[in-house]
């Protein structure tokens, strides 16, 4: 039997490719790994913790914070510190079911909805360069964005022994997307494409600026950094053709693993739903150290066995279990099944954080939630052989 880890040492141990004693666990302290208001709700209702008031950091796709006496129920092995609103330019609510994000990208949930779809991109009637030009960005510098950040991630490294996750997302691809309007975008990719790389390029510039501020302040502190949210798939392949990923959106992506790289000794986390299997020797390639949320139901991405076995020495595995079947559907039984079967695939040699592949949707009962993750504390380290 190994001996018990501190949280710290378990998560580092994993992303270093080591076994640890456990399998690490997450619970909405990256991306890709949250839990949704209704799906949260219901948690608590079902803990006993009772109602409360939720602090929501996504509202586009409505993501709470996970509190701390959730966190500790879990036995969850990270804590994120995550940036500040600004002071001046932020979103803007136009009505409780509407809103203009900082990027000028109007938001609105439709009735009986869960989330936020955007109805206007700022760029959908203006596609040219003077447009980028004269747009009114959000401003990098202010000082809001980074206030208390220093402090916040300072206390975790010294007064906990939780890993700490440093949110510098510099996601750029599916941001212009809503910007100009999805249809519009991908068509610029092949006939406008000085205008979608100059509005990628512009995206990122800001991106990575407030990356470095991020960075500058809690850097020191930090186990892991998000780096990317960029999806590239969907359930049967990629977005867009490999080759157009290559030539357009990858050397992109590998300037922002540098810039981390350069910067920090974090594990550069990146966060891509879907069918990228074609993709994912590329974006190693690239710089890539750890891969969420491993969509297992898409294409090419079930036989989280076969992943291991071509990628488990250089990427660690975060997510795998299933969110559109298991998860929702499953009964308590085969919650644990799914959790045994990925640590069984995907735990042997470290290289593997255990949570929900993307975030736990509304239709999940709370009882698969527990039965996830006491499934893990179950198992123990039956991946790497009896405990």
């Amino acid at each position: 039997m190994k001996a018990k880890m501190s949280h710290r040492e378990r998560a580092l141990a994993a992303l270093n490719h080591q076994e640890p004693d456990r399998v690490p666990v997450d619970l909405g302290q990256a991306a890709g790994d949250g839990i949704t208001t209704i799906a949260y709700q219901n948690l608590l209702r079902h803990l006993g913790f009772g109602e409360r008031p939720l602090d929501v950091w996504n509202r586009e796709v409505q993501i709470v914070e996970v509190e701390e006496d959730v966190l500790r129920r879990f036995d969850v092995d990270f804590r994120a510190v995550r940036p500040g609103a600004p002071d001046r330019g932020g979103d803007t609510v136009l009505s409780p079911d509407s809103y203009r994000d900082q990027w000028g990208v109007v938001r609105v949930r439709p009735p009986g909805g869960f989330y936020f779809d955007f109805v206007a991109s700022p760029f959908a009637e203006d596609a040219t360069l003077s447009a980028i030009e004269r747009y009114p960005w959000p401003d990098p510098d202010d000082p809001g964005r980074y206030r208390g950040l220093r402090e916040r991630a300072k206390r975790l490294r010294e007064e906990t022994d939780y890993a700490v996750v440093l949110d510098a997302d510099c996601t750029f691809f599916d941001n212009c997307g809503p910007l100009r309007g999805w249809e519009n975008f991908y068509a610029d990719l092949l006939v406008n494409t000085e205008f979608a790389k100059t509005l990628m390029d512009r995206y990122l510039e800001i991106k990575l600026a407030m990356a470095g501020h991020i960075l500058e302040e809690a850097g020191a502190f930090a186990d892991v950094v998000v780096a990317s949210r960029d999806d590239l798939g969907t359930t049967t392949g990629p977005i867009i053709s490999p080759a157009l990923f290559r030539r357009l959106v990858l050397p992109r992506m590998k300037r922002i693993f540098d810039f981390f790289h350069a910067r920090t000794e974090a594990k550069i986390f990146h966060h891509c739903d879907g069918a990228i299997y074609p993709l994912l020797g590329d974006l190693v390639e690239a710089g890539v150290q750890i891969t969420n949320p491993v969509q297992v139901n898409a294409a090419g991405m079930g036989d989280t066995a076969r992943l291991k076995a071509e990628f488990g020495e250089r990427l660690t595995f975060w997510g795998a279990i299933d969110t559109s079947a298991v998860l929702p559907r499953g009964t308590a039984l085969e919650v644990r099944q799914e959790v045994e079967r990925r640590v069984r695939d995907l735990g042997p040699g470290g290289g593997y954080v255990l949570c929900s592949v993307h975030n736990i949707q509304p239709d999940v009962p709370p009882e698969n939630v527990v039965a996830m993750f006491d499934a893990v504390h179950g198992v123990g380290t039956s991946g790497f052989g009896r405990s």
